[in-house]
């Protein structure tokens, strides 16, 4: 029998072209998809409280109060003028709404005062303040 039989080995290559063809369509696609929002908050410092427990929060109305007494419900802006007609549109909507008021701990104490019973004029008595 005259010659060995000799295979030749094919060299593996990866082709990179197909592969970064792919990540640029999903790069596309999760650049077109993304959903930017403007989100709207105070730079509050909360209160420290020691005996704080840990609350939950179902249903929820969240006012903040800086310390320069302009106020957000629900992140939107508003005037005190606008605050208790707001607050009785929210109370039909659901019976157990629990306020939440988020103030600095330098705001003065007749903003928080106005707020609560704003709240209380308007039917809703679970208020609580939140602190860190």
């Amino acid at each position: 029998m005259p010659a060995t039989l000799t295979r030749k080995s094919r060299k593996v290559v990866i082709n990179i072209v197909p592969l970064v063809d792919v990540l640029i369509v999903l790069i596309f696609f999760f650049l077109m998809t993304m959903q930017f929002k403007n989100v709207t908050t105070l730079n509050l410092t909360m209160p420290k409280i020691e005996t704080a427990g840990k609350n939950k929060f179902d249903k929820n109305i969240i006012i903040e109060i800086a310390q320069d007494g302009h106020f957000l419900v629900n992140g939107t802006s508003m005037e005190k003028e606008q605050l208790e007609p707001a607050l009785r549109q929210l109370k039909p909507v659901a019976d157990d709404i629990t306020v939440l008021i988020r103030a600095d701990e330098d705001t003065l104490l007749k903003n928080l005062t106005y707020i609560m019973d704003s709240c209380r004029k308007s039917g809703l008595d679970k208020i609580r303040l939140q602190s860190r």
